[in-house]
Formats: structure tokens, sequence, C-alpha cells
């Protein structure tokens, strides 16, 4: 079973990781294809995403699924609230019967260096100074930790915009780390605040998958 990683976070929410190895029709034998989705490959991960909700609930309605605007999914019964990321081979998706959620996952590439100061505020950057640079370098640690990290915190304002879903957001001025990140393991908390109009604080959590250079981001309020 190609079922990667699963956390049960409490009765009400469940988050999982599907590893995507079966062919189109093994999803289209319980996913409904209402999308005009022309990729084969992003089809697939569609596919994928969606089969993964009724994975981890059972009786989660798929053809009640819309899209709105914005390109966020959603159920208009709210019976249940989701949020789905595809990234190359996995699938990756957070299912709560009450809890607003939101999830993204990543794969570490170099690439992420050349696009941080898109998204990262003057503040997130002072993680990124020239002394945590020269730590990294003594250590030996330089190239796969910073790309970690960096992609931990893109993971983490990309789970927030899918928990906020209503598009229009700036990822410097509406969402920011405030205070430390702090690591048990592959476990990692980041507290966050999104600010459009009223501060919220996010518990953001992510997991890193070393052997498979993945990020893993999620939250739920």
């Amino acid at each position: 079973m190609p079922l990667f990683y699963q956390h049960n976070i409490n009765q009400d929410t469940k988050l999982g990781i599907w590893r995507i190895e079966e062919p189109e029709s093994f999803f289209l034998e319980k996913v409904p294809l209402k999308r005009n989705v022309s990729h084969p490959y992003k089809r697939l991960q569609h596919l994928a995403g969606r089969y993964l909700l009724s994975f981890l609930f059972e009786d989660f309605p798929l053809e009640e699924i819309r899209v709105a605007d914005t390109r966020q999914p959603f159920l208009a019964s709210e019976k249940y609230h989701f949020s789905i990321s595809h990234c190359g081979e996995y699938a990756a998706a957070i299912v709560s019967g009450n809890s607003r959620v939101g999830v993204d996952i990543e794969v570490i590439t170099p690439r992420i260096e050349t696009v941080a100061r898109k998204f990262l505020t003057e503040d997130e950057a002072h993680y990124f100074n020239e002394e945590y640079a020269l730590f990294l370098e003594q250590w030996g640690l330089r190239g796969r930790v910073h790309q970690e990290f960096l992609t931990m915190i893109w993971s983490a304002k990309e789970a927030i915009f899918k928990w906020y879903g209503r598009g229009e957001l700036d990822f410097k001025r509406h969402m920011h780390l405030e205070g430390n990140i702090t690591m048990d393991g592959d476990a990692v908390k980041l507290p966050f605040v999104f600010d459009k109009g009223k501060r919220i604080h996010l518990g953001i959590e992510g997991r890193i998958f070393d052997e498979q250079a993945l990020i893993l981001a999620w939250l739920l309020t």
C-alpha cells in the first residue's frame, strides 16, 4: 500500500501522504473526475489527492467537491474541511470535521535559495544571516540544512494560504514567523502570525522526511 505517512491528529482530524505508484485507472474506480485536467501526470496527482481524502475518512463525499474562484476546493455542506497538496510523486491531504485546515508538501531543492527573497520578511531573513551561514559551513551543513529551513518556511506560508482560502495574500505582508523554530527529531513547530486586519496566532506544524527530501507543513484552527 503506497500510503507513505498518516497522522491522526485527533478524533476528528487526519493527515496523510500518498506516494503515487498506481495507474490512473486505480483512482478512477473511486474518484469522480470532474475537472478538465489535460496533463496526464497532473491529472494523476489530482486523482490521488482526492483518493486520499476518502482513504482518511471513508464517508468523505467526493462527488460534492466544488472549486472556488480562488481554485481552492471545498464542500458547500462543510461536512468536512480539507486541504490538498501535490508535489512530484506525492499527494498530501488533511481532513477535519470541525476545524479549518491547510496543508502543503514540498520537495527540497537548491532552487529555494534563489526565490527566498520573494517570501521571506526581513525578520525571517535573520535566520539566514552571515553568522548562521558560517555556523553551517563549519559543520558541513550549508547546502541541505539551509534548504530545509527555507523550504519549511515556504511550506508553512503555503499551508496558511490554503487555510485562509480566499486568495489575495502577500506572503511577506500578511504572514510572518514570530518566534523561534523548534525541532524534536523530524517534527518541527513554527509560530506564525497571520495579519490581514486582525492578528491571528497560528501554530504551524511540520515534518522533515530526510530520505525523500520532503517537507510537510500543516495547521488547523
